[in-house]
C-alpha cells in the first residue's frame, strides 16, 4: 500500500506518488486523524444531537467557527512531540514546576474516568436498541475489548485498525443522504453565524466549544506522535532538524485534514438531527442512545441503525484515546516507561493505567452515577483544564530551550492565544449559566 501511496527521496521526504495529491494526503493521515475522529466520540454525539434538536440548523456556524481553533490546538501538541520526542506531561515535569503538573493531571484523570464511563453506557445501550437485551452487559464486553485491545495487540496493528474504525464516522454521512435537508436553509446558518444573546444558545455554544476541543486529546496526539517516531525508527526533530520540512510538512496535513473530518461529522450530525427530530418536534436529547432511538420513527430503521452503528464506532475509537491519553499523563508524570509500542511486562504502569481508567469508568454505570450528569461534569472539567493547558502548551512550544529551532512561528502562536481565550472565555460562561 506504501508504494501505491507515496514514497520518501533520501531527505526523508515526501515524493508525489501516482496518485498525486491525494497519495500525500493518505500518506500523511495518522494520529491527527484518529485523534479528529475521536473528537466524535459518543459524548460529542449527544452534544451536537441536543444542538441539532434544540435549535435547528441555527448554530451550524459553531462547527466552521471552531475548525481552525480546534486544528491549531493540535497542531501544537503535535508539534511538541514531534520536535522533543516527548510528551506534554513530560516536558511539563522537565521544565515547569511540578504542582502545576499535578494539577493537570489530577484534572485530566478525573475528566477522563468519568467521559469513559459515559461513552461505555452510550455504547452499551446502543448495542441494546440494535439487538435487544441486557445494556449493562454489553457494556462490560465492550470495555474488555478495548482493554484487550490496547494490551495485546501490537503498535503497527493497532494504529491500523484505529485508522480504520474512522471509517464508521462516514455512517453519518449516510444518515444525512438518507434524510430531506433544505440545503438552502443549512447552508446559510453555516456560513452566516446567527447569535442569540440568550442563556440556552450561549450554553450550546460553550458545550460544542468544550465538546471540539478537549485537553485529552492534545495528550493523545503529543504522545502518538512520539510513539510514530519510535515505530518508524527516526529521531526527534531538534536532534534531526534536516528531517523537519518533511516531518513538518506530514503532521500539518494530518492534523488539518483530521480535524477538518471531525468538524464536518459533527456538522452531518447537527444537519442529522434537525432535519429529524427538530422537524419533527423532538427538542430534548439527553443522549446518543436516545438520539438514536428517537430517528426509528421519524426517519426510518435504515437512518436509526446507521445512527446507532455510528455510536459504537466511534465508541471504539475513542474509549482507547481516552484511557491512552490518561497513562500518557500519569506514565510522563513519573517518569514510568509508556508507549502503546512496548509489551506488558516492559510498561506494567503503563497498561495498568489504561486497565484502571476504563474499568472505574466502567464502574460509574454500576453505581448509579447519573451518565448525564458524568457527562456535565466531564466537560466542566474538560472546560475548566483547556484554556490553562493550552496556554501550558504555548508555554513549551514558545521556550527556544525545549523547542530549539522548532519554536511556534508567530501565526501559530497567535492562533493559539486566539484559541486560548476563547476556551477560557468559554469556561467561565459554562460556569456562570451553569449556576
Amino acid at each position: 500500500m506504501d508504494e501505491m501511496v507515496g514514497q520518501k527521496n533520501d531527505r526523508g521526504e515526501l515524493k508525489a506518488s501516482r496518485f498525486g495529491l491525494a497519495g500525500r494526503v493518505l500518506r500523511a493521515l495518522g494520529p491527527g486523524l484518529v485523534t479528529g475522529a475521536a473528537d466524535d466520540d459518543p459524548s460529542g454525539i449527544a452534544t451536537y444531537s441536543q444542538v441539532g434538536a434544540q435549535f435547528g440548523y441555527q448554530l451550524s456556524w459553531i462547527l466552521l467557527f471552531s475548525y481552525p481553533l480546534m486544528a491549531v490546538t493540535q497542531a501544537i501538541a503535535a508539534r511538541i512531540g514531534c520536535v522533543t520526542g516527548r510528551g506534554i506531561a513530560q516536558n511539563l515535569r522537565r521544565h515547569y514546576p511540578r504542582w502545576l503538573l499535578r494539577i493537570v493531571v489530577l484534572l485530566l484523570l478525573v475528566a477522563n474516568v468519568a467521559n469513559l464511563g459515559a461513552d461505555l453506557g452510550a455504547m452499551g445501550s446502543a448495542v441494546q436498541l440494535l439487538v435487544g437485551g441486557p445494556a449493562l452487559v454489553y457494556t462490560v464486553i465492550l470495555a474488555g475489548f478495548c482493554v484487550l485491545f490496547q494490551i495485546f495487540m501490537s503498535y503497527a496493528r493497532y494504529a491500523s485498525v484505529l485508522k480504520w474504525l474512522t471509517l464508521s464516522l462516514f455512517s453519518y454521512v449516510v444518515v444525512v443522504i438518507a434524510v430531506d435537508v433544505p440545503w438552502g436553509e443549512a447552508l446559510k446558518n453555516i456560513f452566516v453565524p446567527s447569535v442569540s444573546f440568550d442563556s440556552a444558545h450561549a450554553m450550546a455554544v460553550v458545550a460544542v466549544l468544550g465538546t471540539t476541543i478537549s485537553p485529552y486529546l492534545f495528550f493523545w496526539q503529543a504522545g502518538q506522535e512520539v510513539e510514530e517516531q519510535v515505530r518508524r525508527a527516526t529521531l526527534p526533530l531538534y536532534v534531526t532538524p534536516g528531517k523537519a520540512g518533511a516531518e513538518m510538512e506530514r503532521m500539518g496535513i494530518d492534523t488539518w485534514v483530521g480535524m477538518g473530518l471531525s468538524n464536518l461529522i459533527s456538522l452531518f450530525i447537527v444537519l442529522a438531527t434537525a432535519a429529524t427530530l427538530h422537524a419533527h418536534g423532538v427538542t430534548d436529547i439527553n443522549s446518543s442512545a436516545q438520539a438514536a432511538e428517537a430517528l426509528r420513527p421519524i426517519a426510518g430503521v435504515f437512518t436509526f441503525f446507521l445512527f446507532a452503528l455510528g455510536i459504537i464506532g466511534t465508541g471504539l475509537l475513542a474509549i482507547p484515546v481516552l484511557a491512552g491519553s490518561a497513562a500518557y499523563a500519569v506514565c510522563e508524570t513519573f517518569n514510568w516507561v509508556e508507549g502503546l509500542d512496548h509489551k506488558l511486562r516492559d510498561a506494567r504502569a503503563f497498561y495498568g493505567v489504561i486497565a484502571a481508567a476504563t474499568l472505574i469508568g466502567l464502574a460509574l454505570n454500576f453505581v448509579g452515577v447519573d451518565p448525564i450528569k458524568a457527562l456535565y461534569w466531564s466537560a466542566v472539567l474538560n472546560g475548566v483544564l483547556a484554556a490553562p493547558m493550552m496556554a501550558a502548551m504555548l508555554l513549551i512550544a514558545t521556550n527556544r530551550k525545549i523547542m530549539a529551532e522548532f519554536v511556534l512561528p508567530w501565526q501559530m502562536t497567535a492562533g493559539g492565544v486566539v484559541a486560548a481565550i476563547v476556551m477560557a472565555v468559554a469556561s467561565v460562561a459554562f460556569i456562570v449559566l451553569s449556576l
